[in-house]
């Protein structure tokens, strides 16, 4: 039986039985960075079913020596998208080597390291889902660096992680005024969104929420300069 596929309809109730292996390859790319229920939405699994099925694909022989530089990376890449065990799990070593593996990060982390353009844009796209002391492990920088870069850039934590930190509520930021209101649909045409976040005092993710909000749309020479500076980001990071 063929696994479910996006370009098809969905079916109405949770698939049983055999898992496909594009059903497989997808738990594998997603298990430890989601949590279950996302990814039994996904595949229109049961969350149990996605628990079982990992259990079995990462059932491997326990990993023991030194570590090389590659699984160094793949800790790094599940480092705050799960818990100690998954990671454990994932990477095939004793929870103990995990945890050991972690400190010995910590241990590695630079005072004023420069960030390069790649780590930069990596950084940008984990900040909202990992915490800041695990940016600092995956990055080898300190919290200091990470608040810094943060900062310089206008990023936010996503409101959905934020509620899932334990013993704590979804932050909000302050009401918009009138006069913010005023500022952002002056400049939301024409002005790059990280300019508007660093005047307002607020983040890109605020600015562009609140534009979509408005139903703000960026100027068509606007959209064409965005365009032509991503390519040339593009080009120089190759």
């Amino acid at each position: 039986m063929q696994g479910w596929r996006w370009h098809e309809e969905r079916p109405e109730k949770p698939r049983r039985g055999r898992w496909s292996s594009h059903e497989v390859q997808l738990l594998k790319d997603w298990y430890g960075l989601r949590d279950n229920g996302a990814i039994a939405r996904d595949l229109h699994r049961t969350p149990d079913a996605v628990q079982k099925m990992a259990d079995v694909v990462f059932r491997e022989a326990k990993r023991t020596g030194p570590w090389s530089a590659q699984e160094v990376q793949d800790l790094k890449k599940y480092l705050g998208a799960s818990n100690d065990e998954v990671i454990a799990q994932v990477l095939g070593r004793d929870i103990d080597e995990i945890r050991q593996q972690i400190t010995e990060l910590g241990r590695l982390q630079q005072h004023n390291g420069r960030w390069t353009r790649d780590e930069t844009n990596e950084f940008r796209r984990l900040y909202g889902t990992r915490s800041d002391d695990d940016l600092a492990l995956i990055f080898g920088r300190t919290v200091d660096s990470v608040h810094r870069l943060a900062q310089r850039y206008c990023l936010a934590k996503d409101k959905a992680y934020v509620k899932k930190l334990a013993g704590r509520g979804a932050t909000r930021m302050p009401r918009w005024s009138d006069q913010e209101l005023d500022i952002l649909r002056r400049l939301y045409p024409n002005t790059p969104n990280l300019e508007i976040a660093q005047r307002l005092n607020r983040s890109v993710k605020s600015v562009v929420s609140k534009a979509h909000h408005l139903d703000l749309k960026k100027d068509v020479e606007r959209l064409r300069e965005m365009g032509r500076e991503n390519v040339a980001l593009r080009y120089r990071s190759e």
